[in-house]
């Protein structure tokens, strides 16, 4: 493939939105164990990607954002299922960038992956104590970037370069000349990196570089990048033992230079605000809403915009989606809020919004908040009405209880503990239904 430069900052904007939308849809599923994403969900995340992905059978982007939401705190899991938190669902009122700053934040911190895992051909780093602290490392990736110019690309070899000079900027990967010995390519004695030169910066820390900026810096957009197929794009590991079997060394050994973009000093606390390229962020004017409620795709809605199609209307068409009452009130079940689609048709619509759209759009929002889910509670049935009433009127037993009709209770299920301690020192207990 032809070297590739990808400007990442309003694609990764759009990206956010996109994932969290895939979110809220339901689609994405993820270990319960290592939380790593499933496959479909990666082809799923690859479908919505602005642009795509890097490589178009190498998932990168599509891997990183499931793992880059959860550690964001913007999604979590449920059932093997992941779900927005309250975090997520503000997230997708808020300027992009703001929440970009704080996942890459957040990122810093984690312990949900270790990106050097993702470098499979070098073996042996499941042994106890062979790897270092994976914060530590990344804090030194974080450091480099930060240093690098504004607005220039820097190769990966001057990076590199840079980068081995500072300890403060070198992630040492291996925890000692020991823990050497434990990593290795294909074969575990005669692979060893252990041996002289066999470890060199470039296959360790500089594929652990390579895996930071290439899988979780640019789909973030914090950097411009520059990239070719990976296989046979480096060559510093070719003097390994072993080396003959390998097309390359790590997914990411295409990426070939970076830049660091507006957003990217934002991100990195270099900038006090971050102002993005109007024409690159604002949404095509894709739709034609009509007065009898139908949705027409007039232009071509970007796979997030569908999705948002999809949560609030029927699909009645290929390009047609059709508004009702059940179809809002859904979305609402589902944990999503009227006046965000009601702003993203006013965006993407080619006209006004209908009169009908907005008069349904209000009526089913009173109508959503005039019945409440108050939380599961517990039926007490009191003997008679002034047992009832007498328990319902104690100073500490009336703020765990609610009184219904003239002889039932209704205790939250996380009151239950505090009303039957306080129903003994009334000289009560609670018995269990016979069965």
């Amino acid at each position: 493939m032809a070297d590739t430069i990808r400007p990442t900052a309003a694609q990764a904007q759009a990206n956010l939105h996109a994932v969290l939308q895939l979110v809220a849809a339901g689609r994405l599923r993820c270990s319960e164990t290592t939380r790593r994403p499933a496959g479909a969900t990666v082809a799923a995340v690859a479908e919505v990607l602005d642009g795509g992905d890097f490589y178009p059978n190498e998932p990168i982007a599509a891997f990183a954002w499931p793992l880059l939401i959860q550690a964001g705190g913007l999604a979590e899991l449920a059932g093997g299922r992941l779900q927005l938190t309250d975090r997520g669902r503000g997230a997708l009122a808020k300027p992009a960038a703001t929440t970009i700053r704080q996942l890459w934040r957040s990122w810093l911190t984690t312990t949900l992956l270790d990106e050097f895992n993702r470098v499979e051909d070098i073996k042996g780093q499941r042994a106890a104590n062979v790897l270092t602290s994976v914060k530590t490392r990344r804090k030194a990736v974080a450091t480099a970037l930060a240093a690098c110019p504004p607005d220039e690309w820097v190769t990966i070899d001057e990076l590199f370069t840079t980068m081995r000079r500072r300890r403060e900027t070198s992630p040492i990967v291996a925890r000692s000349e020991r823990a050497l010995w434990k990593l290795y390519l294909i074969d575990p004695q005669y692979g060893s990196l252990g041996y002289s030169g066999f470890a060199d910066w470039p296959i360790l820390e500089g594929r652990y570089t390579l895996a930071v900026l290439f899988e979780y810096a640019a789909p973030l957009g914090l950097i411009d990048v520059e990239y070719t197929d990976p296989d046979g794009a480096r060559t510093d590991y070719d003097h390994n033992w072993g080396a003959d079997d390998l097309d390359r060394l790590s997914r990411y050994d295409g990426l070939l230079a970076i830049r660091l973009n507006p957003l990217g000093r934002y991100a990195l606390g270099l900038a006090s605000d971050y102002q993005p390229m109007v024409d690159t962020v604002a949404p095509q004017r894709t739709l034609k809403v009509l007065p009898n409620l139908d949705i027409v795709a007039v232009g071509d809605p970007t796979a997030a915009d569908r999705l948002i199609l999809d949560a609030h209307a029927e699909h009645t068409n290929d390009r047609v989606w059709t508004v009702r009452a059940d179809t809002l009130l859904a979305a609402i079940e589902a944990g999503r809020t009227l006046d965000q689609f009601a702003g993203f048709l006013t965006d993407r619509a080619t006209h006004v919004l209908p009169a009908a759209l907005i008069t349904l759009v209000e009526d089913v929002t009173a109508r959503a908040v005039s019945i409440r889910d108050r939380g599961v509670v517990r039926l007490i049935e009191c003997a008679d009405p002034p047992l009832a009433t007498l328990i319902a009127h104690d100073r500490k037993l009336g703020a765990l209880c609610t009184l219904v009709g003239d002889r039932h209770l209704a205790v939250p299920v996380e009151n239950e503990s505090q009303f039957r301690k306080a129903l003994r020192a009334l000289g009560h207990t609670l018995t269990s239904p016979a069965g």
